[in-house]
């Protein structure tokens, strides 16, 4: 008990009631020390169990934290799995396509070679005839009057004659043009389909994207007329095929996203140290709060059944590995610019992934 206290209860009390009342004062200092000692402990002991219960509710929010990170990984790496294995089967699809587009080419090669060969033989044929027809028609004039010269007149005149030889000319001609053109088609898509998918090499972009358009003519050709504005551009190291397999789904898209008639501008030139390739389209365009999903596996803007939604994304895939990136500007209403930029000296890395 506090001295002070104990000498203020002693002034007030009768001397022979204050002298019993050191027992009775100790007796309360005893338990009131007790008292105080137990209330330490009982505090103390739930001082230890809020720090346990508070470690715990920390480990337990942690633990909590840990999970929902390790399953947000867990999710983005089974949508990138699931992308890979989408862009892997993409890959060997069009491997397969062209392989079968390279010995397709292969065999129409053949008869195109010998059909050539035998309408540039055709072609000597016809004009060896027809001098001799001139020698026969410069002696029909020496002939005299009679029915000799008036049944070659009659036939002539049945036949046509004047016309038939002009038309030859011409259908020589035409044939031989529509023999360069199957030719051309056929080399474009041998370009397009180059067996070489897995080699760096030096390859011109513009004879890729020309390939390219080839290739795809019939989707662009009743829906878009085509604007080359070509600037330099070096020859880059790169996979070429897979080049053209972006120019492919970049022109399918600009077609597919033109209503009625319009416009797909291809440019290409050299800005800081990169390489670029622009394909724009007057189509319907992209709303701007889509354009950041466009490159997401499976997403896509088309109507169902016309599009996989793995074109852009497969793109992007094949872009990156060149070192490179895909820039867009789309308005609505007015059309859409995809943008392929390229660095001049891909990464030495690029080889081998």
């Amino acid at each position: 008990m506090h001295p002070l206290l104990e000498r203020q209860i002693r002034k007030h009390l009768a001397p022979e009631v204050a002298e019993g009342l050191g027992d009775f004062l100790n007796a309360v200092d005893h338990a009131y020390r007790h008292t105080d000692a137990a209330r330490h402990l009982v505090e103390r002991s739930m001082d230890l169990m809020s720090e346990e219960l508070n470690s715990r509710l920390e480990e337990k929010l942690d633990t909590e934290a840990a999970l929902k990170q390790e399953k947000q990984e867990q999710e983005a790496l089974i949508k990138r799995l699931e992308a890979a294995h989408n862009q892997l089967l993409q890959s060997e699809k069009m491997a397969s396509i062209g392989q079968l587009a390279a010995g397709v080419a292969h065999e129409i090669n053949n008869p195109i070679g010998y059909v050539g060969s035998n309408l540039g033989t055709l072609r000597g044929y016809v004009d060896r005839l027809l001098n001799v027809l001139a020698a026969f028609e410069a002696i029909e004039r020496e002939l005299p009057e009679g029915s000799v010269r008036d049944r070659l007149a009659t036939l002539k005149a049945e036949s046509d004659l004047t016309y038939l030889k002009i038309d030859i000319s011409e259908l020589l001609a035409e044939t031989g043009d529509g023999i360069s053109r199957v030719r051309r088609i056929v080399q474009d898509l041998k370009d397009f389909s180059h067996a070489d998918q897995g080699e760096w090499v030096l390859a011109d972009l513009r004879k890729g994207l020309e390939s390219t358009l080839n290739v795809v003519n019939n989707e662009i050709k009743y829906k878009a007329r085509v604007v080359r504005e070509y600037g330099e551009l070096p020859a880059l190291r790169c996979l070429p095929a897979q080049l053209n397999q972006v120019f492919m789904n970049l022109l399918i898209n600009a077609a597919h996203a033109i209503e009625g008639q319009g416009t797909i501008t291809i440019r290409t030139g050299v800005v800081n140290e990169e390489a670029r390739v622009e394909i724009a389209d007057t189509g319907k365009g992209i709303p701007a709060h889509l354009l950041t999903r466009i490159f997401d596996p499976f997403f896509t803007t088309k109507p169902v059944g016309v599009g996989t939604g793995l074109g852009l994304s497969i793109s992007w895939g094949i872009v990156q590995k060149h070192g490179g990136r895909i820039e867009v500007e789309s308005e609505p209403g007015r059309g859409t610019t995809f943008r392929v930029v390229l660095p001049l000296h891909p990464p030495p890395s690029s080889d081998h992934e």
